[in-house]
């Protein structure tokens, strides 16, 4: 167990304040209505976006268990960073045209057009779900790494980094968030540096050598990574699932989509996916690159020390080996991860609750305060499960829930894409699809080969589903919906749902 030190704890405290501050800053901007507390209204820089949208996908967990993956077998994962450049033609051709045509707050405003307010309220409802749960584990595994080689008390640490985060979030809205995330990601990215430097530097083997070590220990790639025999963890397997989570990501789950909004232009946005998808490849040295510098470290002094766990190694080597006040930065970097992906969380599960769930059926509009409310209510109990968890050291059940609804991910994202390049598509038919997906998904979980498999089974099984049911049962739709598809990107559109709506 290592000592955290007083100077560490200041250099973590003043972070902490330190975003506390962001959030208070733009307080004043946050309360003009809606647009402002959502969408910040629509003047964030395309760069500055597309770095919250970095940071928004890369949580705590990934910042130690991508390491941990390089550590323990090689960089074969990383196929996945590259997925990104794979689908940025279609969000720039065919995604973001569609939510900047009908200007939505939430992703799911355009599957009420398309479809059905069944699929937009189902849409929204599961998204909120499953991010009420993630906030918990975003919380609480990387508190558990941390507190695991430090002398810290768990629960003072989870419940400093949830509540503060969901103050700032709470005061800045939107706006607050991204800005946040913007120094979040810097500080991410720096601290990764630093750890391969460090570790480099401190490696008797010196550079050269160690990088050839590496190498004839099959660290970075090899023909392994294409074996046939092992076909669900091979590259072409991983990139190509790794497309399909992408594509949940960033055309269905709320938190990114609700970045196309906060810029002033459709041709900033588009530069907002292009600054984020060179940040994912600078990701794969600095990130890979930290498991293997580590990797080398400690196979030169004869291995990790007993009682500590890979999945702790980033944060056992940050507070063994580097000097006091760079420690505590670089623990406020891994802490920064959670609070990026808790932050865009909050603020989206209160885009949902208000937009698709308050103000579709109700008589009158939400108030700012009332998007807070949300925004506490959602907060206290992701952090007081995460508190729950470790206290009790009992994730099981959660991890289960968090399972059940994220099956429904990717299939959601086949339900777009149904949507957006085909006119047969329906309400009926896509509805069974959904389901069909989900079930698909569960039963390919089971089968034990990896998330890649449960993705791409999830998202053809509910495309052909989709498909095919909404052929069988065909319905009329009640109004045009030609430019709701590609058949009709470059019309207009005239929104029906103030017509509908009570």
């Amino acid at each position: 167990m290592q000592s955290f030190g007083t100077v560490n704890w200041i250099v973590l405290i003043l972070y902490l304040l330190g975003m506390l501050l962001v959030g208070a800053y733009f307080a004043k901007r946050a309360v003009h209505g809606q647009d402002e507390f959502f969408k910040a209204g629509g003047r964030i820089p395309g760069w500055a976006a597309g770095f919250s949208i970095y940071a928004t996908t890369l949580s705590a967990v990934t910042f130690m268990s991508t390491p941990e993956k390089a550590y323990l077998t090689d960089w074969g994962y990383s196929a996945g960073n590259l997925a990104i450049f794979a689908i940025v033609p279609l969000l720039i051709g065919f995604y973001v045209p569609f939510f900047r045509k009908l200007d939505v707050t939430t992703a799911y405003e355009y599957l009420e057009e398309r479809f059905s307010v069944a699929l937009r309220v189902i849409g929204s409802l599961l998204f909120v779900l499953y991010h009420m749960g993630r906030i918990a584990i975003v919380v609480y595994l990387p508190t558990l790494a941390i507190t695991s080689v430090a002398d810290m008390n768990p629960l003072i640490v989870a419940a400093c980094v949830g509540f503060l985060c969901v103050i700032y979030t709470f005061l800045g809205g939107m706006e607050g968030v991204i800005w946040s995330d913007v120094i979040q990601g810097i500080l991410l990215l720096a601290g990764a540096a630093v750890v391969i430097l460090a570790a480099m530097s401190m490696t008797p083997e010196g550079f050269s050598d160690a990088l050839s070590h590496a190498a004839s220990e099959g660290k970075f790639y090899s023909s392994q990574n294409f074996a046939t025999d092992a076909i669900f963890t091979s590259i072409p397997f991983i990139f190509i699932g790794s497309i399909l989570n992408s594509l949940h990501q960033y055309t269905s789950s709320q938190d990114v989509v609700q970045r196309y909004q906060t810029t002033p232009t459709i041709q900033a946005t588009k530069k907002s996916l292009i600054v984020n998808g060179i940040l994912a490849l600078v990701t794969i040295p600095l990130f890979y690159g930290m498991g293997t510098a580590l990797y080398n470290f400690y196979e030169a002094k004869g291995g990790l020390p007993e009682g500590v766990n890979t999945s702790a190694v980033v944060p056992y080597f940050i507070l063994s080996e580097l000097p006091a006040g760079i420690a505590g930065l670089i623990i406020a970097a891994i802490l920064a991860a959670a609070q990026s992906t808790i932050s865009s969380s909050l603020n989206s599960i209160s885009a949902c609750v208000v937009v698709d769930i308050y103000n579709r059926f109700s008589d009158k509009q939400a108030s700012v305060m009332f998007s807070r409310i949300v925004i506490i209510i959602a907060g206290i109990f992701g952090v007081g499960v995460a508190l729950y968890l470790v206290a009790t050291n009992q994730s099981d059940l959660w991890d289960l829930f968090l399972s059940i609804t994220g099956l429904f991910g990717v299939p959601l994202t086949a339900v777009f894409a149904l949507g957006i390049f085909t006119k047969t598509a329906n309400s009926h038919g896509v509805l069974i699809g959904l389901a069909l997906g989900a079930v698909a998904a569960f039963f390919a979980g089971k089968m034990g080969q990896g998330p890649f498999l449960v993705s791409t089974v999830a998202f053809v099984v509910t495309l052909v589903a989709g498909y095919v049911v909404s052929l069988i049962f065909t319905s009329r739709h009640t109004h045009d919906i030609t430019a709701l598809t590609i058949y009709g990107k470059d019309q207009e559109y005239i929104r029906r749902a103030p017509a509908l709506a009570k």
